[in-house]
């Protein structure tokens, strides 16, 4: 075999070498001073430098070398970086695209900033080889030599023969190395993946084994490391840790976006918190609080899939709540409808909801709300106050009011309807006789509640046996007989006021609860005390008397308290 054919055999085996290294899982690094050691034994050099272009673009770094001490690559790659938009040799190779020789650099006035480093290195020759991969420069390969030396054009050829094959080499370590990069990524997304189902399917499972708003945030405070506190949207604890997070004044006064990814928030007091929001038909109906915890990507992802089975948790609570309310709803309004004790069947139908319509009961009636509170909310209100007490109570909206049926073996009626009161901040009307027709003793509490009403008490609870006359003639079962007496009493004050659009009546039931003040009547009514008295004159007259006389007040103030308790019974 001749020279020619050895030296060719030899550069095949090295460009074979470079060629399996590229396509190896060895780093790109490897490669780099792989190909530096290439061109320095295959052409001679002394030393061999491949550089790179920096993340910034703007220098060029020594990233592969062969022969080269540490302390000249630290140098170069610092304090004489290789400005691409200097002159350096190798710069002007990057950007020209072609190869750039130099035989001896004190020669070269350009390369006067190298010129120490270049000494310390000891070499006098460079010549620059751009790495071009198609249309891309990579980067530049370098040779240098200790003396002066001219290159020649073969040798400049085979340099850049060279430099082509380890662009190719440097471009598929590269593409190997960003694709090895991209499987560990998606290793780590498949392994988040795997583990977010996983917290899925364990929260999940709790719902599906009834654990409830307790058991998720069991759950959720196992995962994450910490306490964990649920709230609803009124900002009343559903469950978790209160003393461990904000209270009430600190959770109501944080505004907090409808967003299951927690959020840090700092409260009144300064402490910091993160919160997740679970949201039901557009509006929050829950809110996760957790201590200022550092959460991973996993972290997140438990609290957000926390959230999801929070709102999964409050809808299927919420559908079981309403149609509950729908079946105590429908018995209530057969109860009432009916005269007399409950049939079999209907207290049969009681029993399967839970209620023994058997027992004897106190009524209570609780109005609305003068804001107009929503019905059903004020339903659920009531029944979650009152849904610890056995025997339990049955609670039902009627007529626009909320009914409450109180088992008197469950506890005290007064303290109950005092709660209900509380609970609505409404007026809240009570008959503890226990009729054995709740039809009867509906009527009886509604009528109380109408009359209270309609004398100005708000916010409070009213007893039948607290109204005196009105309370004793809503006892009475026959709503005509009170509104014979109501309209002979006040016949002309009614006749009159349909045929001249007046309002005596009104006038003179306003004049008799402020006892006969003409001052605070005008006040109430917004009209001239000379007006009252006016009115006050024309009622006497069509009514042939004396209101100054107190048998007469009290006359026609029992007969306008008997027309309302008539009115409200015809109409139930």
């Amino acid at each position: 075999m001749t020279g020619q054919d050895t030296e060719l055999v030899r550069w095949l085996a090295a460009l074979r070498t470079l060629s399996a290294a590229a396509t190896s899982e060895a780093d790109p690094h490897d490669v780099l001073n792989l190909v530096a050691a290439t061109a320095r034994d295959l052409l001679g050099f002394d030393f061999c430098g491949v550089l790179i272009p920096n993340a910034a673009r703007d220098r060029l770094l020594i990233t592969g070398w062969d022969g080269l001490s540490a302390e000249y690559v630290d140098r170069v790659n610092s304090d004489r970086a290789v400005r691409l938009d200097g002159t350096a040799p190798s710069s002007r190779a990057f950007h020209g695209g072609r190869p750039v020789a130099i035989a001896d650099i004190t020669a070269e006035a350009g390369f006067a900033p190298w010129g120490g480093v270049a000494r310390e290195q000891d070499y006098r020759a460079i010549v620059c080889v751009p790495l071009i991969a198609g249309t891309e420069v990579l980067g530049t390969l370098n040779g240098y030599y200790r003396p002066e030396h001219e290159f020649s054009a073969e040798e400049i050829e085979r340099l850049t023969l060279l430099a082509n094959h380890a662009a190719i080499a440097v471009t598929s370590a590269r593409l190997l190395d960003e694709l090895r990069s991209l499987t560990a990524s998606l290793r780590e997304q498949r392994d988040a993946l795997t583990r977010s189902e996983q917290i899925h399917q364990r929260l999940l499972a709790v719902t599906l084994r009834s654990g409830g708003i307790d058991g998720i945030a069991t759950a959720l405070a196992e995962l994450v490391g910490g306490p964990v506190l649920i709230d609803d949207a009124h900002h009343q604890v559903l469950t978790g840790d209160s003393d461990a997070l904000p209270g009430p004044d600190v959770r109501a006064a944080v505004d907090v976006d409808a967003s299951s990814t927690p959020v840090r928030v700092v409260g009144s007091d300064g402490t910091a918190f993160l919160v997740s929001a679970a949201r039901l038909g557009g509006d929050v109906a829950a809110r996760i609080w957790l201590p200022d915890l550092s959460l991973d990507a996993i972290g997140i992802r438990a609290v957000e899939h926390a959230s999801l089975v929070v709102a999964l948790e409050l809808l299927r609570v919420r559908t079981g709540v309403e149609v509950e309310h729908r079946l105590r709803g429908d018995l209530v309004v057969e109860l009432l409808t009916n005269s007399g004790p409950p049939s079999q069947q209907l207290m049969s139908r009681a029993e399967l909801l839970g209620h023994d319509l058997s027992a004897p009961h106190a009524t209570m009636v609780a109005a609305l709300g003068p804001s107009g509170q929503n019905s059903q909310r004020a339903l659920s209100t009531v029944s979650d106050a009152l849904r610890s007490y056995r025997p339990r109570p049955l609670t039902a909206m009627y007529r626009g009011d909320v009914l409450v049926l109180w088992p008197t073996a469950a506890g005290a009626a007064t303290d109950a309807a005092a709660l209900v009161q509380r609970r609505l901040k409404t007026t809240v009307a009570l008959d503890e006789t226990g009729s054995t027709s709740y039809a009867h003793a509906y009527r009886m509490t509604k009528g109380a509640l109408d009359v209270a009403l309609g004398a100005g008490s708000a916010n409070t609870v009213v007893r039948l046996a607290d109204l005196g006359v009105a309370g004793l003639l809503l006892q009475l079962d026959d709503p005509a007989q009170l509104l014979g007496f109501a309209e002979r009493a006040l016949g002309p004050l009614l006749d009159y006021d349909r045929r001249h659009r007046t309002d005596l009546l009104e006038t003179l039931s306003v004049y008799l609860r402020c006892r006969l003040d003409r001052a605070r009547t005008a006040t109430e009514l917004h009209i001239h005390p000379n007006t009252v008295g006016q009115r006050i004159r024309r009622i006497e007259q069509l009514c042939s008397t004396d209101l100054g006389d107190p048998a007469a007040a009290a006359h026609f103030s029992t007969a306008l308290t008997v027309r309302t308790v008539g009115l409200r019974g015809a109409a139930t």
